[in-house]
């Protein structure tokens, strides 16, 4: 059969779906022009080395920190904390701080939000396509180990920080208790049949589709086999998660001595909403539920109910110098480091075979925006902790030349026992970050 197949024997993308009774997208065959989308990477499964469950969290706020009020004025082991970081005095050697890093190519001011654990270039222009985010990338090689891959939550408004291997964004649980619900309620018996009910038909489906998909085989060249080969891999996958998320159903959920949480109505107590997501997050890691957390604040122009603000977190994040608005925009951002420093004092209160949750939990808090005010993205600043890193210092970057963020990524992947020495922009591991 000719490379190019005529007109006559093209396929019908939406046909062909449609007869198959599934939203099916396939490779790009050079071969068969009629018959187009988009492939995935094989995942492979993932390893400890030291035997340990490791563990990981990703914290983004969107906002940005007001810098004078963050970033130590010198670096190393004996650096000084500064007004937000005295704030986790006790916990000194848990964390790590890094200054003087950004994504680089990451553009477009908000826009970056998308990029923070993808290092995608250019968010805002007009031809931006998103790559897989840092917890996603990690779930294909650890997720099948927990009931849930991983777990995508958002504080306040609708966007999560995570993104599938075709760069869709996912979209994050904003309800509390609707999460508790999902973690450790089982539900009535007729909802569990319902739910094994749903995971057979959507097996036969996939078997279904998979028939049809097969038959293409034969009329393909070469090199368009090795990509529909590809592309069968990454389905077999999908195959085989709701495979383990059949055997999951069958599998009591942890109980917990907890009451289910209270849902905070509206977007403007960011306090008690990201509070809430960290408790749940806490729960979930305690009960190895998951083993891969993502948590986006977002900011408004609401006034959150702290006292001593009466402006819009948005507002006073734009301070333009005005001494009033910073003073109301350390309250609100105090404030945050305040439900980061309980986070972490919580996970390092459980104990688990000699270790702490917090000594197997690596906890990324940070932001896209270098400087709220001006939407820079350069010189970020992250905070690592936890995860059984050398940390208690300061690793300051060059502020002229940022180092990228990506290598931290590299670490926290391998500290996890996936083998990769690259991440999106990141190419090797964070200079510095020792592990224990």
């Amino acid at each position: 059969m000719p490379d190019n197949v005529s007109n006559s024997r093209q396929f019908d993308r939406r046909r062909f779906l449609r007869a198959a009774g599934v939203t099916l997208a396939l490779p790009l065959f050079e071969s068969a022009p009629g018959v187009r989308a988009q492939s995935a990477a094989r995942s492979e499964p993932g390893f400890h080395p030291d035997g340990r469950p490791r563990r990981m969290v990703c914290i983004c706020n969107n906002m940005g920190f007001y810098k004078p009020h963050l970033i130590p004025g010198d670096s190393g082991r004996d650096y000084t904390p500064s007004r937000y970081l005295k704030v986790l005095d006790g916990l000194r050697d848990k964390f790590t701080f890094l200054s003087g890093v950004a994504h680089p190519e990451v553009d477009g001011g908000h826009a970056s939000e998308k990029c923070y654990l993808t290092t995608a270039p250019h968010p805002g222009g007009n031809s931006f396509r998103n790559t897989v985010s840092l917890d996603q990338f990690a779930a294909s090689y650890v997720g099948r180990e927990t009931r849930f891959p991983s777990l995508v939550l958002t504080a306040n408004g609708e966007q999560s920080l995570s993104w599938t291997r075709a760069g869709v964004p996912i979209p994050g649980h904003t309800k509390p208790s609707q999460v508790f619900r999902r973690l450790f309620f089982e539900g009535t018996s007729e909802e569990m049949a319902a739910q094994e009910l749903k995971l057979r038909q959507g097996r036969s489906i996939m078997d279904a589709a998979l028939a049809q998909v097969k038959a293409l085989h034969r009329g393909l060249n070469a090199a368009d086999r090795g990509k529909l080969d590809e592309y069968l891999t990454s389905v077999r996958e999908v195959e085989r998660q709701m495979q383990r998320q059949q055997e999951w159903q069958n599998k009591p959920k942890p109980r917990v001595n907890a009451r289910p949480p209270v849902d905070i109505e509206g977007d403007a107590d960011i306090v008690g909403r990201t509070r809430l997501m960290c408790d749940l997050a806490k729960l979930a890691l305690e009960t190895d539920s998951t083993r891969l957390i993502t948590i986006f604040v977002e900011g408004f122009f609401v006034v959150p109910p702290i006292k001593g603000v009466d402006q819009g977190y948005h507002t006073v994040a734009h301070h333009s110098q005005d001494p009033a608005k910073i003073a109301q925009l350390g309250l609100i951002e105090e404030e945050q480091f305040r439900i980061f420093r309980d986070f972490l004092m919580k996970l390092d209160a459980v104990k688990e075979e000699g270790d702490t949750l917090l000594d197997r939990t690596m906890v990324l808090y940070g932001s896209n925006i270098g400087n709220g005010s001006s939407h820079d993205t350069r010189n970020l600043s992250a905070i690592l902790a936890g995860g059984g890193f050398r940390h208690g210092q300061h690793l300051a970057f060059d502020r002229d030349n940022n180092h990228p963020l990506g290598t931290l990524f590299v670490s926290m992947l391998q500290r996890l026992g996936i083998e990769t020495d690259e991440f999106g922009s990141g190419r090797g591991t964070l200079r510095g970050l020792e592990m224990v």
